[in-house]
């Protein structure tokens, strides 16, 4: 065994270490372990996760297709697997300003047989699965550096702790630990930092195109029993967005008078003066959406982006030593509003294919035989019947809807070819060519404003730390942004983290309030300059995440 690669950070040593524990990531551990029990082989497996506890950090809608838990737990209702709210009706509405019109539900979004789940508590259950297996899991751990030893990727390591914002070390300074392993497992997630500074190392993305993203904002209310309706799902579009604007609503009715209600919107908006959260506020004032909120209680918040590229925006995913899976690759179907699905069979994909690998004595290789498997599988045959949809949204949304319904009813998925993306940060307009938009002041009972938003988060990071969210030059948010999109960043953010201070005749400066930051990554994505670089603060920092 070789020492540690930082004298004074401690090492271990596994067969295979798995950055992040979402659905992709206990999925590839899960799998492996239950394949090591059937061959009688031994096989050991660490999973890294930077959330507090497992799920902190896990935000979605939720509605789960079953199918790879199905493959991976068939026995997962007698294991008390919390998937508690059958999907019982799917309503879909254009709305305007004043009205809701009734639209035929895509068929891509039938949900007979799905459940509306908290994906954050699905996670800590199979969480506890894995480690019933004897998969060793570390919350609280972010791995912070990728180790890499000849040309191949040899682990991880996870970030020191107790360094202060001057960057000096105080008296609670801990080195980070060196995870060493024979393959390593990137599972972080959309736009992971470590899966992005791989891709880019490695120039995975020469055969693909550009990973486009929307921001998924959420909120968890309880509601009046009588205006509750258990498995329930709607989907909205139209009000409050233009037509040039990709994006609508959700609203799931889960169990226990709660509702699951979140806007996504794609961030290839072209309106700088445009503000997710608000939109999402406003939407929430319409009449038929009003009344569902009215006397109820707000619970939970939280903003997540979104792999929207499908496809053709899918990287190459091995690398000598490792290989990446789930989002931090981008496997969501896009017009089926799901994604975990996907997720979790790449990591039991990834995890088969690890395992017969792991069979030869010495460090992994490339892991060809998973993304092979991958072409070969379901998943990749659903991504491309869909693939040309979402980027058909681009050109608008009625053409987009045309679009969608030539590729679904016409082409059925076999059109003879494959739309284009365009980088998302690239789509903005300057201030000057955009309209202003004036929201409304939010009132307190359906609509609120950012901060007491992010109150409901639970978001929390050591003060006495350096910022995670980083500026390759410090000069281009005033000169640049400002100057050109009035400072898109203050309204991108749904935590209000940036923030332009004017004091007195002093020139204007971007602060950044990074303490606020719920780590959706909508700074790294859409910053225009990508001067923003989003890197993992110390351990168990960022969203508390409860039933989300």
């Amino acid at each position: 065994m070789t020492t540690s690669q930082r004298p004074d950070r401690e090492r271990m040593d596994y067969d295979v270490a798995i950055v992040g524990a979402g659905p992709s990531g206990l999925a590839a551990a899960i799998r492996l372990k239950q394949l090591a029990a059937e061959s009688g082989r031994e096989v050991s497996v660490c999973v890294l996760e930077k959330g507090s506890e497992v799920g902190a950090h896990i935000l979605s809608g939720a509605v789960i297709e079953t199918r790879a838990l199905d493959e991976l737990i068939p026995d997962w209702k007698e294991k008390g697997a919390p998937l508690n709210t059958p999907a019982a009706e799917d309503r879909f509405l254009y709305l305007t300003k004043t009205r809701a019109i009734r639209m035929p539900t895509p068929p891509q979004m039938h949900n007979a047989g799905n459940y509306i789940v908290s994906l954050g508590n699905v996670c800590r259950w199979l969480g506890q699965q894995a480690e019933a297996l004897g998969v060793e899991i570390f919350p609280g751990f972010a791995a912070a550096e990728t180790l890499f030893e000849d040309g191949r990727v040899c682990g991880v390591a996870t970030g020191d702790m107790g360094i202060g914002k001057d960057g000096q070390r105080t008296a609670n300074f801990a080195p980070g630990v060196e995870i060493h392993a024979r393959l390593t497992v990137f599972a972080e997630g959309v736009r992971g930092s470590l899966s992005k500074a791989i891709i880019d190392r490695f120039d995975l993305r020469k055969n693909a195109q550009p990973q486009t993203y929307g921001i998924g904002i959420k909120e968890l209310w309880e509601i009046d029993p009588a205006k509750h309706s258990a498995g329930r799902i709607v989907h909205t579009i139209g009000w409050p967005l233009d037509s040039e604007t990709y994006g609508g609503s959700f609203l799931y009715h889960l169990e226990n008078n709660q509702v699951a209600v979140g806007f996504v919107i794609g961030l290839d908006y072209p309106n700088p003066h445009l503000s997710p959260f608000e939109e999402f506020q406003r939407f929430k004032t319409h009449p038929a959406i009003r009344p569902i909120f009215e006397g109820g209680r707000r619970i939970a918040y939280g903003a997540r982006a979104i792999n929207e590229g499908g496809l053709q925006s899918i990287p190459d995913l091995v690398v000598p030593g490792a290989a990446i899976v789930g989002c931090s690759a981008g496997f969501v179907n896009v017009p089926k509003i799901k994604g975990s699905h996907t997720a979790m069979k790449s990591g039991m994909l990834c995890a088969e294919a690890a395992f017969d690998a792991l069979a030869a004595d010495g460090p992994v290789g490339r892991l060809d035989a998973y993304p092979d498997a991958l072409k070969s599988s379901w998943v990749w045959a659903e991504l491309a019947a869909v693939r040309n949809i979402r980027p058909g949204f681009a050109k608008g949304l009625y053409v987009g809807l045309a679009n969608a319904a030539l590729e679904t009813y016409l082409f059925k998925g076999k059109a003879p070819w494959t739309w284009r993306h365009h980088p998302d940060h690239a789509a903005l307009r300057p201030a000057a060519a955009s309209i202003p938009i004036d929201y409304p002041k939010p009132d307190g009972k359906v609509s609120f404003d950012r901060l007491s938003s992010v109150f409901l988060s639970a978001t929390n990071h050591e003060e006495n730390q350096p910022a995670h969210l980083t500026l390759k030059d410090p000069r281009v948010p005033v000169a640049h942004n400002l100057a050109v999109y009035d400072a898109p960043e203050q309204r991108y953010c749904p935590a209000g983290v940036y923030e332009i201070v004017r004091e007195g005749a002093a020139a204007p400066r971007l602060q950044i309030n990074a303490q606020n930051c719920v780590h959706c990554k909508t700074c790294d994505i859409k910053d225009p300059t990508q001067n923003i670089v989003w890197v993992v603060p110390e351990g168990g920092g960022g969203p508390n995440y409860p039933n989300m």
